[in-house]
């Protein structure tokens, strides 16, 4: 594989960055408040799961006394 000079490097990192399109401000915080929805679910499904696991496992231990 050839070698590319620094000069050359550049110039194609910098054509490269030159095709990076950003999100716009009202995508970001659309994404955002996605994401605090998502996790608050996830964290909400989860503390359920946690909960009647618990349960269940209390209920167990309990049957061995």
């Amino acid at each position: 594989m050839a070698k590319t000079s620094p000069g050359e490097f550049i110039r194609q990192v910098r054509a490269e960055a030159g095709k990076i399109v950003w999100p716009t401000g009202q995508e970001t915080v659309r994404t955002t408040i996605l994401v605090l929805i998502m996790a608050t679910l996830l964290s909400l499904f989860f503390l359920g799961v946690d909960t009647v696991f618990n349960f269940i496992v209390s209920w167990l231990t309990s049957l061995a006394r």
